[in-house]
Formats: C-alpha cells, structure tokens, sequence
C-alpha cells in the first residue's frame, strides 16, 4: 500500500543520509591525512583499499539501525505496525537495544571486501585517466 511505500521511503531517507554521510567523510579524512603524512599528490591503491573498507564498515554502523527497521516494516503483516514508529517502539521493547545490530557481524564481513573493492576500482580508475589526460 501507499502508506507501507511512504514508511519505507521514510526508513531509506533516515538510513542513507547519515549512512553515507559516514562513508564519504571516513574515505576522504583517510585519504587526505594518508596524502598529507606522506607528502604524496594522490592516494595510492592499498591505502585506498584500506580507507574504502573502513569507510563501508563506518557506512553501517550509521546505517544498519534504520535498515533494520525498514526490513521488519517490510517484513510484517500488513497493519501490525503503524508505520517505523511502531516498529521501533516494538523493536525496542521487545528484543531491546541490540536488536538494531542484529546480524552485525555478516554485515561486517562483506562490507569491508565490497567498499574496498569499490575504491580500488575508482582509484585504478582515476590513476588511469591521470595517465591519459593529465590536464585534464
């Protein structure tokens, strides 16, 4: 229904922006201390690698208690809950605070491989274009 699509929304919003708000500002306070401690014009592709993962586990630590509820909105019947409030109301009560992390550590154990890959991609990426338009 209209009403579950506006609480997921709402659960997507609240979760992604200070999730990846996380990402970007871990990935470049570590890349830019890594440049400046080691005089160096651009990041290098292991410590890329090793900011990226770090940013993607700081990406969840931010973002999994949001996707947590938007999964268990999607997940129950409809109209067991009055939209995320309930859901965190029940969370809550229910099962306590440590439900917001529940399956942390499987979250962990991709998230870093998945980021750092994904930076290494972008920086080979960017090494490659400053090789073929360097003024650009």
């Amino acid at each position: 229904s209209l009403f579950i699509f506006n609480a997921i929304s709402t659960c997507e919003i609240f979760s992604d922006m200070p999730a990846n708000g996380l990402y970007f500002l871990i990935y470049e306070f570590l890349t830019s201390e890594y440049k400046r401690r080691y005089n160096r014009p651009n990041v290098d592709l292991l410590p890329a690698i090793l900011a990226g993962g770090t940013s993607g586990v700081f990406y969840w630590i931010g973002g999994m208690p949001a996707d947590v509820l938007k999964s268990r909105l999607q997940s129950s019947p409809e109209g067991k809950f009055n939209g995320v409030r309930g859901v965190f109301v029940d969370l809550l009560k229910n099962e306590g605070i440590t439900a917001f992390y529940r399956g942390f550590t499987p979250v962990l154990m991709r998230a870093f491989p998945a980021n750092a890959t994904t930076f290494f991609g972008i920086e080979l990426a960017n090494a490659f274009f400053r090789l073929v338009a360097p003024n650009f």
